[in-house]
């Protein structure tokens, strides 16, 4: 089985994005993505983060934020999250 995508971010310049996944195992994870004109537009692992196991999504989604500096103060990933602050749960 694959895992399964619930929520993708894209960068403001369209040629960075996030996924935040849910793997068979019922864990959660994240990576992240480039896309460059020389590989026709399509999206490239850059395999930075998708090893990190999580037991939830907010928790995944906290652990991307903190990661992944042009996601950071970007407030269109805060939908996916619980009424409280789950950033204070990753080490």
């Amino acid at each position: 089985m694959k895992n399964t995508v619930f929520a993708s971010f894209e960068n403001e310049y369209n040629d960075h994005c996030v996924d935040i996944f849910e793997r068979p195992d019922g864990s959660f994870g994240y990576e992240e993505f480039r896309r460059d004109v020389e590989d026709c537009g399509a999206w490239q692992s850059l395999a930075r983060y998708s090893q990190q196991v999580f037991g939830s999504k907010p928790l995944a989604l906290a652990a991307a934020n903190k990661s992944v500096p042009w996601l950071t103060g970007n407030e269109i990933w805060q939908r996916y999250l619980p009424h409280h602050d789950p950033t204070s749960e990753v080490p």
